[in-house]
């Protein structure tokens, strides 16, 4: 593939990192303002243990990108060095 492919790729990526950070940001608000608006223990409970799992496949995804980040930093370097 051409160095412009992978130029344009990381582009994507960073985008779509950013993007999930704020998707993360966003829904630790959301499920933070739900804890503090329950009215009973059990659903708070149930709030809190949502944000957690949400947080935490969130932080599976932007650790993904990022791998895939990296990836693409070798596939460029490989291309410029073919060249």
């Amino acid at each position: 593939m051409s160095l412009e492919y992978y130029k344009k790729q990381m582009v994507d990526l960073r985008a779509k990192l950013q993007k999930e950070k704020d998707a993360k940001k966003r829904d630790n608000e959301h499920y933070a303002g739900l804890v503090k608006s329950a009215s009973s223990p059990s659903s708070k409970a149930s709030y809190r243990k949502s944000k957690i799992d949400h947080a935490a496949s969130h932080d599976r995804n932007i650790e993904s990108i990022k791998r895939q980040i990296e990836s693409c930093k070798e596939s460029i370097a490989r291309e410029r060095k073919r060249k």
